[in-house]
């Protein structure tokens, strides 16, 4: 692989830093963490945690106005540009199973594995820390609430989290773990990394009626059958093969209890997902209006709620390959994956880097006594996700923030 930054890799392979001594503590940090899982933007248990975590160290520390996050900005002994390390922390309202020592009882569960990203960011800022006084610039830590579909990262924009450190980060990072990929081995690649997000909801009236005189009614079942096919048929035909989207109908339900009677209206909810920003705006464009006729050809009304999630994850080409370039090195090439393809999963650091340029980086988090086969998926209450792979993530971060800071 070209190295991005060849002038700053000739001593990469001697590791600057070292987490084995601090690793028991964040695995128990982290498993604190689990057992008072928690959701959305207001997370007043986690954020009292990482202040905990924070206030004894040399930091400038913010906390949100709108959202439970914290801002910690930390200045090197030598002057150097910025850039900005992020952890998100909420939850998702999953109840847990897994009957583990701190298995989480608040009815919440950290399923997509944002206690490990809280844990092993407070490692990097205690590793980068240890060495501020050589540290050759500024990093941002951003420790984020509400990514799992409330948009902290945005709001955290909109709070300041960029301009923390009196100017703009010049790059960002973040690793996200997976509870499928083996443990230990990171994965990312350059361009799109995980796909936008958005939801379409569709409602078809009818009039109701009766089953056996359905010409004296409007059926909405056939018109909201129609716009199904419709859609499939707007991506099969309309989105090019080279940049796909998915749309994937969630549910289809109708108002009418009666087994005897036509209902008066259908409900369609269905979840887009693209890898472009053009193909982004292309189905928000087009997708309404195709609805809308087919339901004015049939004499039947919609409504229709289209609503933008998160954007396409972009990783920078520049800082996907610097990163790359410091992970196979601090790693070796067996411990680092380039993706052929983005992921369909989404993420808000897509905020961040429409903002600034960086990079997304998978850690495989698998247990080693877990088959791949059968292995609960994130986002389930089955997920569980193998801890001691946090001493490899808070290493990262902090070698990926003080090799970038460098190398300006």
């Amino acid at each position: 692989m070209k190295n991005a930054h060849p002038e700053m890799v000739s001593d990469i392979l001697h590791r600057r830093f070292d987490a084995a001594p601090m690793l028991e503590n964040l695995i128990a940090t982290r498993r604190q963490l689990h057992r008072h899982a928690e959701i959305g933007l207001n997370l007043p248990l986690t954020q009292a945690l990482v202040l905990q975590e924070l206030t004894e160290l040399d930091l400038e520390i913010t906390a949100g106005r709108d959202l439970s996050s914290v801002t910690a900005v930390l200045r090197g002994g030598k002057p150097g540009p910025v850039v900005l390390l992020r952890a998100d922390m909420d939850a998702l309202p999953i109840t847990e199973p897994s009957g583990l020592p701190f298995a989480s009882s608040t009815g919440a569960m950290h399923a997509c594995g944002h206690d490990l990203h809280v844990a092993g960011l407070l490692g990097a800022v205690r590793l980068l820390h240890e060495r501020r006084d050589e540290l050759p610039g500024t990093v941002i830590f951003m420790f984020q609430p509400g990514e799992e579909g409330y948009a902290g990262a945005r709001t955290m924009i909109e709070e300041g989290v960029l301009e923390a450190a009196g100017e703009r980060p010049v790059a960002a990072y973040a690793v996200h773990v997976d509870c499928m990929k083996d443990s230990g081995t990171f994965f990312t690649r350059s361009g799109p990394m995980l796909a936008s997000a958005s939801s379409l909801q569709v409602h078809v009236s009818g009039t109701g009626g009766h089953p056996a005189f359905p010409e004296h009614a409007i059926d909405p079942i056939p018109i909201a059958a129609e716009i199904v096919l419709a859609v499939q048929s707007f991506v099969a035909r309309r989105v090019p093969a080279t940049d796909p989207a998915v749309v994937s109908i969630l549910k289809i339900t109708s108002e009418q209890l009666a087994p005897n009677a036509l209902p008066i209206g259908v409900t369609i909810g269905a979840s887009v997902r693209t890898l472009s920003r053009d193909t982004f705006a292309l189905m928000r464009e087009k997708l309404v209006p195709l609805v809308s006729a087919i339901g004015e050809a049939h004499g039947a009304p919609t409504t229709t709620d289209y609503q933008d999630s998160y954007p396409v994850t972009i990783n920078d080409p520049h800082e996907a390959s610097f990163a790359l370039d410091v992970l196979e090195r601090l790693h070796g090439r067996d411990g680092v994956q380039v993706l052929s393809a983005p992921l369909m999963a989404t993420e808000d650091f897509a905020y961040v880097l429409e903002q600034v340029p960086g990079a997304l980086v998978v850690l495989g988090a698998r247990p080693t006594d877990v088959l791949v086969e059968g292995a609960p998926g994130m986002h389930s209450a089955g997920a569980i996700f193998d801890d001691s792979v946090l001493g490899k993530q808070a290493e990262t971060l902090a070698e990926l923030a003080w090799r970038r800071l460098q190398s300006t």
